[in-house]
């Protein structure tokens, strides 16, 4: 039974208004004694024409109390219900321990294709903190829209082209050397880069070494391409490395290199469609009537932008994918970038320029002095994470050293810490991490998650415990056990609001509330030690907690130990 629609089914007789309408409408107080149910009557003013209070009084006078309702109460403009206790309770956890693993899973977006770029950091630079979020945001609504029955495609846009690669190639042959690139990797390759840029200060035409080694890879000259490829080489390894202990994966790898060919059929268009107009010997879009300034689309000395590209991909995953909606995740101050060309594609007359998507968010920092892994300004990933298993490490030594596989236990609770953290707030907050909060096990975080779902697997472990035929609802009234039913129930619409807003937080949220009170529920009720049928009821309800928390922690990139 889905309670909501069938209270929705109810006010639709006596109002009116549309099913879906009231569903949308319809909250769950804040406060139990408010009920279980709230159907505010303020959107129905003006068409009674009458108070909402005065509404709210006369509806409940026409509805027809079914047996699933214990009683309904007006309170002010909003009609409350009550649920019958016991029935509530037998259709939520029949639900959930029937569904088991694919609870809260939809077909809502059957047939429907959503594509994801994220992650996408720059080639020949270290993967830094700063890609965390996007890699980790992307990720999480890659599994959210997963759940709802899309087709997900996740596309890693690697920066792996442009006037760097130019300058790069002349750092390496004026102070670079194979066999150290070999045996440093990225770090080299860095250390190169950031050489050239010193350098290139006292020699100014350093730069027009870099520029012409790039056009030199546009015209696909050999030993340009061939260094460039190299390059790519080392970086996507070291890439990789962290993608998999993120556990992050992509459909595809295809970055701006992808589209160098494929470039001059869309700025032959832009060309044909009247959109292009010569600036300072620069090709732009204007803009001007947008209130936004110009789209640069060709340099002066004929290279591509990343607006060319990204136009370029744009038109390209729509002519493979088909896609109902395309998601970029990038940082906040790339709003602009993101405005100009999606209006761009909308000034050549392709109506699903409203289907691209930019999702952007704050940006991160670090508690001061907490982290000892700095290279200049740059935190590398690999080192936050392993910063992160370490301190876990410490912990598992100090509260439980006898864990068995406690070297893959505090892997998966470090990098789910990390995860968790960047997770908890709306994406558009800036994150800080701090050591002492993230890995706090009784505070609002992944280990503290982790550890409720570990506890939910001791107690059935130790109780060798398993499901009942039979189960007497009835035993899980009380207070606890009905506010851990309440949120088991609204997990399958958090994940959908959680898509709706693009917002993976709301889930992260929900999961701690969750936590909270299971651990309410543990501490007032003897689950092991209490007569038969009870038991079995708060067995039943032991193993829907851990199910749903498993689920939501797998939609977040996070794994769940079973002990901790």
């Amino acid at each position: 039974m889905d309670f909501k629609l069938e209270i929705a089914c109810l006010l639709e007789k006596v109002t009116g208004v549309p099913q879906q309408e009231i569903i949308n409408t319809i909250e769950i107080p804040p406060n139990k004694d408010m009920g279980d149910f709230a159907y505010p009557c303020f959107r129905l003013a003006k068409q009674f024409r009458k108070a909402p209070p005065l509404i709210a009084q006369e509806l409940y006078q026409k509805i027809e109390k079914p047996y699933f309702i214990e009683g309904i109460k007006v309170q002010n403009a909003y009609i409350n219900f009550f649920v019958q206790k016991s029935t509530y309770v037998k259709e939520v956890l029949q639900k959930v321990l029937t569904q088991n693993k694919n609870y809260g899973n939809s077909n809502i977006g059957e047939t429907k294709t959503i594509v994801i770029d994220y992650s996408s950091p720059n080639i020949a630079k270290p993967f830094h903190v700063g890609h965390l979020r996007s890699t980790v945001i992307g990720n999480a609504l890659y599994h959210i829209f997963e759940t709802l029955g899309y087709h997900c495609e996740g596309i890693n846009h690697l920066g792996d082209w442009g006037t760097q690669f130019g300058k790069l190639i002349v750092a390496y042959q004026k102070w670079g050397s194979k066999e150290a690139v070999e045996q440093q990797g990225i770090q080299e390759l860095m250390r190169i880069y950031v050489k050239f840029h010193d350098e290139a200060e006292k020699q100014p035409e350093l730069e027009d070494e870099a520029r012409e080694w790039f056009v030199k890879m546009q015209n696909g000259e050999q030993e340009a391409l061939s260094l460039w490829k190299w390059f790519y080489d080392i970086s996507i390894k070291e890439f990789n490395r962290v993608y998999d202990m993120l556990g992050v994966h992509f459909d595809a790898y295809t970055g701006e290199s992808f589209y160098n060919d494929k470039m001059a059929a869309v700025v032959e268009e832009l060309k044909e469609k009247n959109l292009l107009k010569q600036s300072e010997g620069a090709m732009i879009v204007d803009l001007e009537n947008e209130n936004m300034p110009p789209c640069l689309i060709i340099r002066k000395d004929g290279g591509t932008l990343y607006a060319t590209r990204d136009i370029t991909a744009a038109l390209y995953r729509k002519k493979i994918y088909h896609f109902d909606k395309c998601i970029y995740l990038t940082a906040l101050d790339q709003n602009l970038h993101f405005s100009q060309w999606f209006t761009v594609i909308k000034k050549m007359g392709y109506d699903w320029w409203k289907d691209l998507i930019h999702v952007p968010f704050g940006l991160v920092s670090l508690d001061s002095g907490k982290l000892s892994t700095r290279h200049g300004n740059v935190v590398l990933m690999e080192e936050l994470l392993n910063q992160a298993i370490s301190e876990t490490q410490k912990i598992i030594e100090q509260k439980n050293p006898d864990l068995y596989n406690k070297e893959e236990v505090a892997k998966q609770v470090g990098i789910g810490a990390v995860i968790f953290n960047d997770l908890y707030n709306s994406r558009i907050k800036d994150v800080v991490f701090s050591w002492e909060r993230m890995l706090n096990f009784d505070g609002e975080t992944g280990p503290y998650v982790q550890y409720t779902h570990a506890r939910a697997c001791s107690i059935l472990r130790r109780g060798e415990c398993s499901l009942a035929e039979n189960i007497d609802y009835s035993k899980l009234t009380d207070d606890a056990s009905m506010e851990v039913i309440k949120l088991l129930e609204q997990f399958p619409q958090k994940i959908q609001e959680a898509a709706d807003k693009l917002e993976p937080f709301i889930v992260t949220r929900h999961l701690i509330n969750l936590s909270q009170a299971f651990n309410k529920f543990y501490h007032d009720n003897n689950i092991l030690n209490s007569e038969t049928p009870i038991k079995e009821a708060r067995i039943a309800l032991v193993i829907a907690v851990k199910t749903v928390l498993k689920k939501g922690l797998a939609l977040l990139g996070i794994q769940s130990p079973e002990q901790m």
